[in-house]
């Protein structure tokens, strides 16, 4: 009876169609039975094939259905499609299927899910976590799912052993030198004597970031993790080039709600090419899930810092310690709050400082394949000694106190993906007030980068 029903359907099947059959009694020819099925019906036949296990009739039935009007229709029909390819173990024409659907509903709670279990199956862990994350926070979804997105969590957490990542773009920028700019004037009883400081360097600068990390595993919870980064600005003024290199090493441990990484640090800077600091360390990173829509971050780190050119000076420690809030309001949308404090000494109370910054972050997938990221932070650096400065035109000791304040916005489309890499256009105003008004400044910045699609 099921082989007759699919027959039939893949002859008759339309936005509405009928199935006639006329009863075996000549005296009843004229009676006909008439059955109705919708586009609807017809899904639904294909869901149950699917289960079935019948791939070949219930791709069928979807392929040559013609397109509806209808979205939850047209929605459950490339969703059951592609089921079909993963379930078949064809993970790339699933993920395809999967994509499409997102860039035009990204609040699709399950069908971010499986797209998460098909990176997965490609051992693509880093690319399923991020999707999963999002597929965690959606609405509606049932306690049993709930208990596996978890537990699939811990297993994609226990796999992400390695990653690497290349970024790389351009970067105008007019006030590379971050500097006010205009004239400051003494006066004493010789009169008045006026200095010009420098002007904001408007420059173009190309970035590159090079790295990876690679974990090697002692059992489902102990692993050794090692990585290594490379970020380099290289602008059309070359004294201001900026070379940053760093690396650290240390145990991890993971469980199923959470890790935790100890590592030592080091890191090496170059600027415009010559050397300028070299600092090792040590740090703790901390990560817990708290529930589907939580998620929190602890980093902890203390380094030596040593300077070529300014040892007497800045050679000092730096101690910091940052947290991160994580919330998905749904499979589409995220909140991070990220705040930090840092303490930094250095030989000349000139240079030791406190800095606290608070940021809040917005996130969303959103339709067409755009994603979008807003960020305004907030800075106070607050140092421990007086330093000599011209202030209501004579020269005076003050200590100074830094607010800034920092407003980026980040735009990204999936469609265009290029080996991997997506273009993303990021745009930022940065305003330093101070106590001190020659370090105060004004900049703003393009960044154009392609950069690693999860």
């Amino acid at each position: 009876m099921l082989k007759r029903i699919v027959l039939v359907l893949l002859f008759m099947i339309q936005p509405m169609f009928t199935w006639a059959e006329s009863d075996i009694s000549d005296s009843n020819k004229n009676n006909i039975t008439e059955i109705k099925m919708t586009a609807l019906d017809a899904v639904k036949m294909a869901g149950k094939l699917i289960d079935m296990g019948d791939y070949e009739h219930a791709s069928q039935i979807l392929t040559m259905m013609p397109e509806t009007k209808s979205v939850p229709i047209e929605t459950e029909r490339w969703y059951l499609l592609a089921q079909i390819f993963q379930r078949q173990g064809d993970y790339d024409n699933a993920i395809k299927i999967y994509r499409q659907m997102l860039d035009e509903q990204p609040d699709l709670a399950k069908v971010r899910y499986e797209l998460a279990l098909c990176y997965m199956a490609k051992k693509q862990w880093y690319r399923a976590d991020y999707q999963l994350r999002l597929a965690m926070g959606g609405d509606d979804i049932p306690d049993a799912v709930k208990k596996l997105m978890m537990y699939n969590r811990y297993i994609i957490r226990q796999n992400k052993n390695w990653n690497v990542w290349f970024n790389f773009g351009a970067a105008p920028d007019n006030n590379i030198n971050q500097v006010a700019g205009g004239e400051e004037c003494i006066t004493n009883e010789f009169g008045i004597f006026c200095h010009q400081l420098p002007d904001p360097i408007s420059a173009v600068g190309y970035n590159v970031t090079l790295g990876g990390n690679y974990e090697l595993k002692f059992g489902n919870n102990w692993r050794w993790k090692s990585d290594a980064n490379l970020y380099s600005n290289i602008y059309n003024k070359h004294e201001y080039d900026d070379l940053y290199l760093g690396a650290s090493t240390g145990p991890r441990y993971v469980w199923n709600k959470g890790d935790v990484w100890v590592a030592g640090i080091m890191s090496r800077r170059f600027y415009g090419w010559d050397g300028y600091n070299l600092s090792y360390g040590g740090k703790l990173d901390a990560n817990y899930d708290l529930s589907r829509h939580w998620g929190l971050g602890l980093s902890l780190a203390m380094t030596n810092n040593l300077y070529d050119d300014y040892a007497k000076y800045m050679n000092g420690q730096t101690y910091s310690g940052n947290s991160r809030i994580v919330y998905s309001f749904d499979a589409s949308k995220y909140l991070i709050l990220r705040s930090g404090i840092t303490r930094e000494y250095a030989k000349n109370d000139i240079y030791k400082n406190w800095r606290y910054t608070i940021a809040l972050g917005f996130g969303a997938e959103l339709p067409f394949g755009f994603h979008v990221y807003l960020e305004p932070s907030l800075g106070w650096t607050n140092y421990d000694g007086p330093r000599w400065a011209v202030k209501d035109g004579a020269y005076r000791q003050i200590t100074e106190s830094d607010f800034t304040q920092r407003y980026a916005i980040s735009l990204s489309n999936n469609k265009f993906d290029i080996w991997g890499f997506v273009p993303t256009l990021t745009f930022s105003y940065s305003r330093r007030d101070s106590n001190i008004w020659q370090r105060e400044y004004d900049k703003i910045s393009f960044e154009f980068t392609f950069n690693q699609r999860f």
